[in-house]
């Protein structure tokens, strides 16, 4: 990107984008230029070679992309500082939420991605759904794209509306999943386990499966069957689970609480259903 790439806003999430463009060096550090207004991000930011800015002021005059990666409730007073590079640049933004209409009102601009990745982008791992609206050439498409993919998989839908259900499944998900580890650890403590091996354990557990499952041809509920012996110990532990498919149901409402609270940073009143539509 001869004449830079932007990051607007330092935060866990654009930290984590930040590290995997420089760590896979799909960017020079030199052409990468974060704003951050908070000094102790700022400084976590330039401890990886880029270029820091307390605002947008000394920004390049026409930087070839403007990654947004702000809070929803910090576009309304931030992006109309942007406006100035509406001629000849792309934005994405990673604001939860906030549909493209809006972004476009905001940024004097239709050349507007939309993206929502995972904090495992910090380490190639993530996970990202991407809309782009019509405005965006297919090249410059093809760069954001290539970017993306520096932190792991990129995953394009045409509804806009798709990114909100994703948020709440990706987006969202690597907290469930923390969550989870929490958990088993908890109770294999409770067990009498000691705490590191009880981490471990949990840590270990949902890594390997995980992987197996990534890499595996049989669908989920084979890989299940393969370790549920009859009448034995995981028949036991999925029998409390599967009970009255509470596990299902509680995952089913986590997502539907994530995907609501998504519509409601954008503004948007809108009925959930089971197509995200």
């Amino acid at each position: 990107m001869a004449e830079g790439l932007v990051l607007v806003g330092c935060g866990n999430m654009g930290y984590a984008l930040l590290r995997g463009w420089v760590e896979s060096s799909i960017v020079h550090p030199g052409a990468v230029h974060v704003v951050e207004p908070a000094a102790a991000l700022r400084e976590r930011a330039a401890a990886l070679g880029v270029n820091t800015h307390d605002t947008c002021e000394a920004l390049p005059t026409k930087p070839d992309l403007i990654v947004i990666a702000l809070k929803p409730q910090a576009l309304e007073s931030e992006l109309p500082s942007y406006q100035r590079f509406s001629d000849g640049t792309v934005f994405v933004s990673i604001a939860a939420g906030v549909p493209s209409v809006k972004l476009g009102s905001l940024l004097s601009s239709h050349r507007i991605v939309r993206a929502m990745p995972n904090t495992p982008t910090a380490i190639g791992k993530g996970s990202t759904i991407i809309f782009a609206n019509r405005a965006v050439a297919e090249e410059d498409l093809r760069n954001v794209v290539r970017l993306l993919r520096a932190g792991g998989a990129v995953h394009q839908v045409t509804c806009e509306d798709l990114i909100d259900a994703a948020t709440a499944i990706s987006g969202s998900g690597p907290a469930y999943i923390f969550y989870l580890i929490e958990c088993l650890t908890n109770a294999a403590r409770e067990l009498g386990l000691p705490t590191e091996i009880a981490c471990n354990l949990a840590k270990e557990t949902v890594h390997g499966a995980a992987a197996l499952a990534y890499a595996s041809k049989e669908d989920l509920a084979e890989l299940r069957r393969q370790v549920t012996s009859p009448n034995g110990t995981t028949a036991a532990g999925i029998s409390v689970l599967a009970a009255e498919n509470a596990l299902s149901t509680l995952i089913l409402r986590t997502a539907k609480a994530a995907f609501a609270r998504s519509l409601e940073l954008g503004g948007a009143e809108q009925t959930w259903s089971t197509t995200g539509g």
